[in-house]
């Protein structure tokens, strides 16, 4: 009897200690390893700065306990993919170094922008990566009316400047959009670019757009093909290219300030007739000159009243003249596309002030740009037109079901008064 009560007890025993003894404990933890660029940060000394004024790539490596024969062998090693000696003001980058009281630099990261980025590596063997971070792509949707002018209702609706931009250019040759009417409105739909999915890197692709102006609706639908110069254009509804064959102005930012004026008198040279048989721009010093139309250049120097100037043959009947720059950034025999800097505003000649002066050829002889038939560009090859309604039909709708700022608000309105009724 006694035999068993005292196995009974030891029993009770070895059952009371099991189930008490996860109480007491604590589990470990595996530490978290953390990554950056591919590396465990816990193995070096990390640190992270911004290239200063004054700063250098050699100057950096230097600072940090690095020899000059050795940068000079990692500036030598690197350079068919990084140029060391383009590091830029303001630019971040990360130095990881070895974990000792030496504490040099073994690895150097360099932000070109917010999505790519070099890595030096000089641990062992000296290696160099250009690379990108991963990048998502977020489609929006935007609407909205003009109470001002196109970027401050962007501004308004808490939407990046840079589509108004975009779209100003996709437009250009069918809105003049510094003359825009309070009521106008517009629809678009664009993608939107994160870094890791959190950081904002910038406006991508216009995908399709329509802008009502003074009651006419233009849609803009972005196709691409291989066959269209540089890979992409936008067309209408009809499938008609909203580009003309010629931009209206040399400047994308500027203002007319003299037109095409045969008849034309200044006082200087006592009221008599002076005929102004070019267009003038006026720009700050050092405004880019664009290419109104793709060509072939056909002079570039300087010469008497024109200054430094640069001509464009474009075909059997258009040429065009930029006179005035202050620098020429074409050479004869250059081809040349719509959009291309050419040259620089500048005062170069018989100039007064910061300005181009754009002639307009047309079968040898000079003309108003402004008072002529432009061409369009090239129509869309008949075979792409039910690749392109493809992609037009479900944009379109999108575009359409998409209301208007002021139809949203209206919605919400009703929406919000139907609620208070029934509370």
């Amino acid at each position: 009897m006694t035999l068993f009560l005292s196995l009974a007890l030891f029993s009770c025993g070895e059952k009371q200690d099991a189930t008490s003894t996860p109480i007491d404990q604590t589990l470990e933890t595996e530490p978290e390893v953390i990554k950056e660029y591919g590396y465990v940060l816990d193995d070096y000394v990390v640190e992270r700065d911004t290239v200063q004024s004054g700063d250098s790539f050699g100057k950096i490596l230097f600072d940090s306990n690095v020899d000059y024969a050795t940068i000079q062998e990692i500036s030598d090693s690197v350079k068919n993919v990084f140029d060391t000696r383009r590091i830029r003001v303001g630019k971040p980058y990360m130095l990881l170094k070895s974990k000792d009281t030496l504490e040099a630099a073994q690895v150097f990261i360099y932000e070109q922008n917010k999505e790519d980025y070099v890595v030096v590596d000089f641990e062992d063997d000296v290696t160099a990566a250009a690379k990108k971070h991963p990048v998502t792509i977020v489609e929006r949707e935007v609407s909205g009316v003009i109470s001002s002018n196109l970027s401050s209702t962007f501004d308004d609706l808490g939407a990046s400047v840079l589509v108004s931009i975009k779209m100003a250019d996709i437009y250009a040759w069918t809105i003049d959009f510094n003359k825009l009417d309070v009521g106008d409105r517009f629809k678009v739909i664009y993608d939107e670019r994160y870094v890791n999915d959190t950081v904002p890197a910038g406006v991508g692709n216009i995908k399709a757009c329509v802008f009502e102006h003074r009651g006419r609706e233009i849609y803009a639908y972005r196709f691409e093909n291989d066959s269209l110069p540089g890979g992409y254009d936008y067309f209408d509804q009809n499938a008609e290219n909203l580009r003309r064959a010629f931009l209206k102005s040399p400047l994308k930012y500027g203002r007319l300030s003299s037109r095409y004026n045969l008849k034309r008198r200044i006082k200087y040279y006592g009221y008599r007739v002076r005929p102004h048989k070019g267009t003038d721009f006026a720009a700050p010093i050092g405004t880019p000159i664009l290419a109104t139309a793709d060509g072939v250049v056909t002079k570039s120097e300087r010469r008497g009243g024109n200054g430094n100037y640069v001509k464009i043959r474009h075909n059997g009947t258009y040429d065009t003249q930029y006179l005035h720059m202050k620098k020429r950034l074409a050479k004869v025999g250059q081809s040349v596309r719509q959009g291309d800097v050419i040259g620089t505003i500048g005062m170069t000649g018989n100039s007064g002030g910061p300005h181009v002066c754009y002639r307009f050829w047309k079968n040898g002889k000079q003309v108003d740009p402004f008072a002529e038939d432009l061409p369009a560009s090239e129509p869309m090859a008949e075979e792409l037109l039910p690749v392109f309604d493809s992609i037009k039909r479900p944009l379109q709708l999108q575009l359409d079901n998409l209301p208007f700022m002021t139809e949203a608000e209206d919605d919400i309105t009703e929406e919000q008064e139907a609620t208070e009724a029934l509370q």
